[in-house]
């Protein structure tokens, strides 16, 4: 049973991206739900499903001993009775190093709870190195 209720899928947001820069597994979990069907995206990594191969994922990142800033940018929320859906940039400076690395295009999806928002989906790629303008058209559609 989890012991942190997320009143919003914003609050869940907020843990899990200050999970990360405190390289915090137990409130990097807390922030998941506990469920066999969520699904875990790493930019240019394998798609893990289940709690216990996205418990690993992070675990190994965040014993990696590199210590991450985020800055999130370009937020688009899409929000229900029980599903909320963030599409973002994440732009990460990792400490000691003097430039921030290529910005990551993230999809997190949360879904309402008995013990409220939950992670469900986090999925991170590769973005380009300036996000491209509103207004123009994609090179490529699928």
């Amino acid at each position: 049973m989890k012991k942190t209720t997320f009143p919003t899928p914003q609050d869940a947001e907020a843990a899990f991206y200050e999970a990360l820069e405190r390289s915090d597994l137990e409130a990097m979990m807390e922030v998941w739900a506990e469920d066999e069907e969520i699904v875990c995206v790493h930019p240019g990594g394998a798609r893990l499903a289940g709690y216990e191969q996205i418990r690993e994922s992070w675990a190994q990142i965040l014993n990696s001993g590199q210590q991450l800033k985020v800055h999130l940018s370009d937020q688009v929320g899409l929000s229900g009775m029980m599903l909320a859906i963030h599409s973002l940039y994440e732009n990460i400076l990792v400490q000691g190093e003097s430039r921030p690395r290529a910005p990551v295009a993230v999809t997190n999806i949360y879904i309402r709870t008995g013990n409220g928002w939950r992670m469900i989906l986090h999925h991170g790629s590769p973005a380009p190195q300036t996000p491209r303008a509103s207004g123009d058209s994609p090179k490529i559609l699928h």
